[in-house]
C-alpha cells in the first residue's frame, strides 16, 4: 500500500476521491493511511451530520477545512409526533456563527427540525458571499424577516426550500427584497406559509428567472392568477399549485388548461388546497408525463381521484389522503405499473368510526399490480396477517413498510390474534428491508422474527407493542445494522437495554418514550457508555427527587464525539460518567 500511496500525486488522488458520493465510502479511504486521511480530509466538499450534538462544529471545522455543502439534523424524529418537548434544542446559530469565519465559500447549507432565528438568517446572508442554496425542512424560530435578509444579499441563490417549516408570517413582501437584477432562481418553495404573499413581487421573480424549474406555493396564491405565473414559466418541472378553487368561471378553466398544456417538462405536482372538482380537468393534458404526484393536502373524493390517476401511466411517486379509498387504489394498481412509493395518509384519524373505504384490499391490490413498488407508508383502520403475507409474497423487494393501525393494539380483524405473523412474513420475505414501522397487536414473538430476518434494518419505530423486555432484546441482538431505534408506549426496560449496551455504540440514536426505563439504569448507561450521551428527559421535575426505580418519562441516546451538550434546558440531564457518579 506504501508503495502505491507513493506513486500517485495527490492531485490525481484528489480527483479520484472527487468521484465517490457517498459519506460511508469517504470515510472508508480516509481510513487506509496517513496520506489519504489528509487527502480526503482536504477535498472534502460535502458534509451530513445527522445529529447536530454528535459533533461540535470546532470539531468538524478542524476535520474539514474546506467545506461548500453541509446538512444538518436537529430534534429527534418524533418530534414530528410532537413527542419532543418545547425548547429540548436543536439550535442552529452556533454552528452559522462558527462556519461563518471558517468557511467563507460555504454555498449550501441543509436543515431539518432545527431551531433557525432570524439572526441565523441574517449572519448566513452577510457571511457567504457566493451562497446558493438554503432548504429548512421542519424548522423553526424565524420569520419572514429573516427570509427577506437571505432574499436581499444572497445574488447567487439558486434554491430556496421552507419545506413543512413554521414560519412567522411578519409581511408578505419579504419577496421583493430580491433585487430587480437577481436572475438565478432554480427553485423556491413557499408552500409552509400561512399568509398572502406580494403576488405582484412573485410575478416579477418568476419572470426574470429563467432557469425556475421547480415553484410550490402556498395556500393563499388564488387559482385565477395560477396561469400568469405559467405563463411566465413554460419550463418549470416541478409545480406546487396554491388554492385550487375559484368562483366557476369558464376563463378560469381555460387559462389554466392552455397554460399547463404549454408546460410540456412537468413532472411533479402539488398542493392542490381546497380543491373544487370542476378545474382538475385542466390538469388532465400534463397527465402522461407525471411521475410524482403529492395530494397529501388536497380533499379530492374517490371518483375525481381514480379519474386523475387512471390518466398518470408513469406515476413513480403518490402521496394522497385516504379519500382515495380501496377502489381508488384499484385503479392506481391497474393503470400505474412504474409506481415506486406510496403514502397514504388519514383525512381524520381522530374520528372513532371509519369516514372512507380504506382497508388492508387496497393495499394488497397495489402490491399485485405494481411491480417496481418499493416504498409504503400505509394508514388504516384494518389489517389482517393473511393480508401482511400476501403483500410481503406480492412485494419482496420492499426497502421500506410503515404500516400506521390508527387504534394501537388493533389485532388482525378476522381471527383477533396478534399480527405477529403477518410481520414476521414482512422481514422474512423482504431481504432489502431498510425501514420498517409496525403497529396494531404485538407480541415479543414479532420482535423475535424482526431480529431473525431484519439483518439489513437500518431504522425501526415500534409504539404500543411488545409483552415485556425480550422484544427489545429480540431487536438489540438480531438487527446487526440497525443505526434509529424508536420506541413510545412499550413495556420496555431496564433489563435489554442493559445486557445489549455495547449494541448502542455501534448505533446513530435510540429514543424511547413512556416505556419502563429507570432513572436507575439510566445512571448505569451513562457510567457503561462513556462515548455516548444518555440524555433523560423528564418534565416533571429531576429525577433525583423520585425512587431511581421510578421510571423516566423520556430517554434519548445518541453517538457524540463532543461530549454533553451545554444548550440542556432545564428539564433535561445527562447520565455521563462522571454525573452518574456525583449523583450516587
Amino acid at each position: 500500500m506504501l508503495k502505491m500511496e507513493r506513486s500517485f500525486p495527490e492531485e490525481v488522488l484528489e480527483h479520484v476521491f472527487s468521484f465517490l458520493q457517498s459519506d460511508g465510502d469517504r470515510n472508508s479511504i480516509s481510513l487506509v493511511c496517513k496520506s489519504w486521511y489528509e487527502i480526503e480530509r482536504w477535498c472534502r466538499r460535502r458534509i451530513f451530520v445527522g445529529n447536530c450534538y454528535a459533533v461540535s462544529p470546532r470539531i468538524l471545522i478542524r476535520r474539514f477545512p474546506d467545506v461548500r455543502s453541509i446538512t444538518l439534523k436537529g430534534k429527534p424524529h418524533f418530534a414530528d409526533f410532537n413527542l419532543v418537548p418545547e425548547g429540548w434544542g436543536g439550535y442552529v446559530y452556533p454552528w452559522i456563527a462558527a462556519m461563518a469565519s471558517a468557511y467563507p465559500w460555504l454555498e449550501e447549507i441543509r436543515l431539518k427540525r432545527m431551531v433557525v432565528t432570524d439572526e441565523s438568517l441574517e449572519l448566513i446572508a452577510k457571511s457567504f458571499k457566493n451562497f446558493k442554496l438554503l432548504v429548512l425542512s421542519s424548522c423553526e424560530g424565524f420569520s419572514t424577516d429573516g427570509l427577506a435578509s437571505i432574499a436581499a444579499n444572497c445574488r447567487n441563490l439558486r434554491e430556496l426550500d421552507l419545506h413543512e417549516s413554521d414560519v412567522e408570517d411578519l409581511s408578505g413582501h419579504w419577496l421583493s427584497h430580491f433585487p430587480d437584477t437577481y436572475t438565478s432562481l432554480v427553485s423556491l418553495n413557499i408552500a409552509c406559509l400561512g399568509s398572502e404573499v406580494s403576488f405582484s413581487a412573485l410575478e416579477r421573480l418568476v419572470g426574470r428567472c429563467p432557469n425556475l424549474r421547480s415553484l410550490r406555493l402556498n395556500r393563499a396564491v388564488p387559482l385565477d392568477r395560477l396561469s400568469n405565473l405559467l405563463n411566465r414559466a413554460p419550463q418549470l418541472v416541478e409545480l406546487g399549485t396554491g388554492a385550487f378553487s375559484a368562483e366557476l368561471r369558464s376563463d378560469v378553466l381555460s387559462n389554466l388548461s392552455s397554460a399547463l398544456s404549454a408546460c410540456k417538462e412537468l413532472k411533479s405536482l402539488s398542493g392542490f388546497w381546497d380543491v373544487v372538482p370542476t378545474y382538475l380537468p385542466a390538469v388532465y393534458s400534463i397527465c402522461p408525463g407525471i411521475t410524482s404526484l403529492n395530494l397529501s393536502y388536497a380533499i379530492i373524493q374517490s371518483p375525481d381521484l381514480i379519474k386523475l390517476v387512471s390518466q398518470c401511466p408513469n406515476l413513480q411517486r403518490l402521496w394522497v389522503l385516504d379519500y382515495i379509498e380501496d377502489v381508488g387504489l384499484d385503479a392506481l394498481a391497474a393503470s400505474c405499473k412504474d409506481l415506486r412509493e406510496l403514502r397514504v395518509f388519514p383525512s381524520d384519524p381522530f374520528v372513532v368510526e371509519a369516514n372512507v373505504s380504506l382497508t388492508e384490499r387496497g393495499l394488497i391490490s397495489v402490491s399485485e399490480g405494481c411491480p417496481k413498488l418499493q416504498s409504503v407508508l400505509y394508514f388504516c383502520r384494518q389489517m389482517s396477517n393473511d393480508a401482511l403475507m400476501t403483500i410481503a409474497r406480492n412485494q419482496p423487494n420492499f426497502t421500506c413498510f410503515r404500516l400506521c393501525i390508527i387504534e394501537p393494539r388493533t389485532p388482525d380483524y378476522l381471527t383477533h390474534e396478534p399480527l405477529d405473523v403477518g410481520f414476521g412474513a414482512i422481514v422474512e420475505h423482504c431481504k432489502d428491508l431498510r425501514r420498517l414501522s409496525v403497529s396494531g397487536l404485538l407480541t415479543d414473538r414479532a420482535f423475535e422474527y424482526i431480529g431473525t430476518y431484519g439483518k439489513r434494518l437500518e431504522m425501526l419505530s415500534l409504539a404500543f407493542a411488545g409483552d415485556s423486555d425480550l422484544g427489545l432484546h429480540h431487536v438489540l441482538s438480531g438487527c446487526d445494522n440497525l443505526r434509529k431505534l424508536e420506541i413510545r408506549d412499550c413495556p420496555f426496560g431496564d433489563k435489554a437495554l442493559l445486557a445489549n449496551a455495547a449494541k448502542l455504540e455501534t448505533m446513530r440514536s435510540l429514543w424511547m418514550s413512556s416505556c419502563s426505563v429507570s432513572y436507575g439504569a439510566c445512571k448505569l448507561l451513562g457510567q457503561k457508555l462513556p462515548r455516548l450521551n444518555v440524555e433523560v428527559i423528564d418534565e416533571r421535575g429531576h429525577p433525583e427527587s423520585r425512587p431511581e426505580s421510578c421510571p423516566v418519562e423520556k430517554l434519548y441516546i445518541y453517538r457524540s464525539v463532543a461530549g454533553p451538550r451545554f444548550d440542556m434546558p432545564g428539564f433535561v440531564w445527562t447520565m455521563d460518567e462522571n454525573s452518574a457518579l456525583r449523583l450516587t
